[in-house]
């Protein structure tokens, strides 16, 4: 079954372009519109289970305020943001407002239409090769902790933390289990609570917040 989504971009007839190729591959566009800033608009009235959101420029910091916007108002919504992947720190401040799926600005359609599939599902998506280099960029120290880093420590136990530092890692739950020697559905309980206290809808999510904030090195010697 096809997905029903709003197609934003601050170029029109790119917009207009995907719109046109995944309606003929059977998805259901609601409303297509421009510039981005306008996407939360649509995406509150349209109720659709996803948002493909085209971003000419991913490094400016206030480019994904709309992103928040949406996961606040229809948390039930799944955003995929299409961009270049030149600023590292643009990819990983998408997935730290909430992104579900992130794709380069060039991609086939059949790459962007499966990313589409897999947020509707709950999954994350991402190219694995793009996946860690942001990794490797969120592990960069930032120069000091913040007050959100304080609050958000206070709501981990020791062992979430450790569960967080292999989050951020990029370790899945099974490499969670064996290097902390327990099981893997403990694991994965564990990774579920980290997400939630975090508000966090994915790893990739929780390892953003907690490098942008300095949550990591506040817990170095934890």
């Amino acid at each position: 079954m096809g997905v029903r989504l709003v197609v934003m971009d601050d170029h029109r007839l790119l917009a207009e372009a995907l719109a046109a190729a995944l309606q003929l591959r059977g998805h259901r566009v609601l409303a297509v519109g421009t510039p981005v800033g306008v996407a939360a608009d649509l995406v509150v009235n349209r109720r659709p289970e996803v948002c493909l959101l085209g971003v000419a420029h991913p490094e400016d910091p206030t480019v994904f305020d709309v992103v928040r916007r949406i996961r606040r108002e229809r948390p039930e919504v799944s955003v995929v943001v299409m961009g270049n992947v030149t600023h590292l720190s643009g990819v990983a401040a998408a997935f730290a407002a909430g992104a579900a799926g992130y794709v380069r600005q060039d991609e086939r359609i059949e790459v962007v239409e499966r990313a589409l599939t897999r947020v509707r599902s709950g999954e994350a998506a991402v190219a694995p090769d793009l996946l860690q280099q942001v990794f490797e960029h969120l592990l960069r120290p930032v120069a000091e902790p913040d007050d959100e880093a304080v609050r958000l420590l206070r709501l981990l136990t020791r062992r979430e933390v450790q569960v967080l530092k292999r989050i951020a890692e990029g370790e899945d739950t099974r490499a969670i289990a064996e290097g902390m020697a327990i099981a893997p559905s403990t694991a994965r309980t564990h990774v579920q609570r980290v997400l939630m206290k975090l508000g966090a809808r994915t790893r990739l999510e929780a390892a953003a917040l907690a490098a942008r904030t300095g949550l990591l090195e506040l817990t170095d010697n934890m």
